[in-house]
């Protein structure tokens, strides 16, 4: 498929479809709604960049943020301090968004995910509530991503009902993956194949994955990683009714008298304002830019921001906590090949009241970042410095023995935490920066420090000659940004319906990250992908029924 192929439409032009945002959901939406027929214009804010032109560049992608957001953010813990510019906003800003260089952890929510409030009860400090799906309700979706984006796997102990096997078989395992599973097996866990979005065998015109080592951060050359870029956007083109529009930052979505939206207003590659007119809008554009946007849409109409009459837009930020445990091998490991996770337990899924505490994770053993300037910088010990001739015997030792034993867990819905503007600090277009109040629920914390203290006994049981924890505190940074703009069923505490429609603007839907009502426990995109598929089909019966 060549771009000159894709459609291109006339800014004069009324479009079915306007998408603001092209990564796990937009993309999978634009070729939800293109292959059904309708014309498309996705809007990406940041550049298109052809997967011949990734490269192994760790100081470009890591250090100059060559594909990572620039986006200026401030960071407060409560709604009573002043935010100050700082934190760690780690999305990719270009068209395939963070599909592009995600690690490409691919786990499904289970049954127990949709339903905690009413299994659980209330957990004090939080706003945790049951969302308006099932698991069930999801599943067939789940199996789309399966098999239209490209999971690798195999069935796991006590895994969710699912209705296919998994296209692909388990990527191979590593010297990670065979020390995790021998150190778990002999305390009673039970190891098994990681699924991963990264193919281990031709399928969809796509080829395997090389084992070059560069996925985390990194684009996938060979288009194995699947993003939306490699599997979605290419399929939306070749339609001929779907145009992706890159460089496109859109700062308003413009509704008219009868309280429609009419399109949306964005600048373009030359910093020139421009507008696209639709009969729909679609917002995908993440769990901070989607609620931006929508506060920055504010009007008389809308004082306190489009589809906000909730006061919810922003509200109930989650982010998945982490935490991590490295070891040192006594044999070479040579962790910075192939992908990075192939064995993972889930045996603490389940939030477990023996524990004393809300809630329940999973872990993987992996290299983590095991890039030399990186591991250079942080692969030592906590406040052991890192020069000197001690330090370059750890990194000639170590660099090729480390394994992290990585905990994944849930972040509870806490109303104050949240994406806002701030009153101050601009974006280069003079737009409102992102403000972030977060602070992570006490649960959350133990939660982590639990995981952690499973993955220390992991390592010993595995033989490693070293192993120690990174400090377990609240969080000053994330890849994840989940619930801030929450489906339910009710208009009062709720941004959008079960079906992604804005309870107050009839032709507005919204779905990405910020659509979760629960975080699951640390790996969303799969689920932000499920979502899209089926959002994406409902709104094309929608728009096929006259409803829209």
């Amino acid at each position: 498929m060549t771009q000159q192929q894709a459609a291109r439409f006339p800014l004069t032009t009324e479009v079915d479809f306007v998408i603001v945002g092209s990564g796990a959901a937009g993309g999978i939406m634009a070729k939800e709604l293109s292959t059904r027929g309708h014309t498309v214009v996705v809007l990406e804010q940041g550049p298109r960049i052809h997967p011949s032109q990734f490269h192994h560049d760790e100081y470009a992608y890591f250090f100059r943020n060559e594909i990572n957001t620039r986006q200026p953010i401030t960071w407060r813990q409560t709604p009573t301090e002043v935010a100050k510019p700082g934190g760690i906003l780690w999305y990719a800003q270009m068209v395939g968004g963070s599909s592009v260089h995600f690690t490409a952890n691919f786990w499904r929510f289970r049954p127990v995910d949709f339903n905690e409030r009413s299994r659980l009860g209330a957990i004090p400090g939080a706003s945790l509530v049951d969302w308006p799906i099932t698991y069930q309700d999801l599943e067939p979706y789940y199996t789309k991503v399966d098999w239209e984006i490209g999971v690798s796997g195999a069935p796991g102990p006590n895994d969710p009902p699912r209705s296919r096997p998994y296209p692909v078989p388990p990527l191979p395992v590593k010297s990670s993956g065979v020390l995790f599973e021998r150190g778990a097996r002999k305390l009673g866990f039970h190891p098994y194949p990681a699924p991963m979005a990264i193919l281990s065998q031709p399928h969809n015109g796509r080829a395997a994955c090389q084992n070059c080592g560069f996925c985390e951060g990194f684009g996938c050359e060979y288009g194995a990683k699947s993003s939306t870029l490699a599997s979605m956007i290419p399929m939306a083109e070749r339609t001929g009714k779907c145009e992706i529009r890159a460089r496109a930052y859109v700062r308003q979505v413009e509704v008219d008298a009868r309280g429609r939206a009419t399109g949306v207003v964005y600048f373009d590659e030359n910093r020139r304002e421009q507008r696209q007119r639709a009969k729909a809008v679609i917002l995908c554009a993440n769990g901070a830019e989607t609620p931006r946007l929508l506060l920055m849409s504010a009007s008389n109409r809308f004082p306190n921001g489009l589809a906000n009459s909730s006061g919810m837009v922003g509200k109930h930020l989650m982010f998945n906590g982490a935490s991590l445990a490295p070891g040192i091998y006594e044999h070479p490991l040579n962790e910075y090949k192939g992908v990075q996770v192939t064995r993972i337990a889930h045996d603490w899924y389940d939030s477990d009241p023996k524990r004393g505490f809300y809630g329940g994770g999973g872990i993987d053993a992996r290299g983590d970042i095991n890039l030399p300037i990186f591991f250079a910088l942080n692969g030592g010990k906590p406040g052991v410095r890192n020069w000197g001739a001690e330090h370059k015997r750890f990194l000639e030792h170590g660099f090729s023995r480390q394994m992290v034993i990585f905990g994944h867990t849930t972040s509870l819905p806490v109303e104050s935490n949240s994406v806002s503007l701030d009153p101050t600090l601009k974006d280069d277009w003079g737009l409102p920066a992102i403000r972030f109040t977060y602070r992570d629920h006490d649960d959350d914390l133990k939660m982590m420090k639990y995981l952690q203290d499973r993955a220390m006994e992991i390592h010993q049981a595995a033989g490693a000659t070293q192993s120690w924890r990174l400090p377990v505190e609240v969080q000053t940074g994330t890849a994840h940004l989940l619930g801030t703009c929450r489906m339910g069923n009710d208009p009062r505490t709720s941004v959008i319906d079960k079906f992604h429609r804005t309870h107050d603007v009839k032709n507005l839907f919204l779905c990405d990250g910020s659509s979760l009502v629960t975080s699951g426990r640390g790996q969303p995109t799969m689920t932000i992908m499920a979502l899209a598929f089926r959002a994406g089909e409902r709104i094309a019966e929608f728009a096929k029924r006259g409803e829209i």
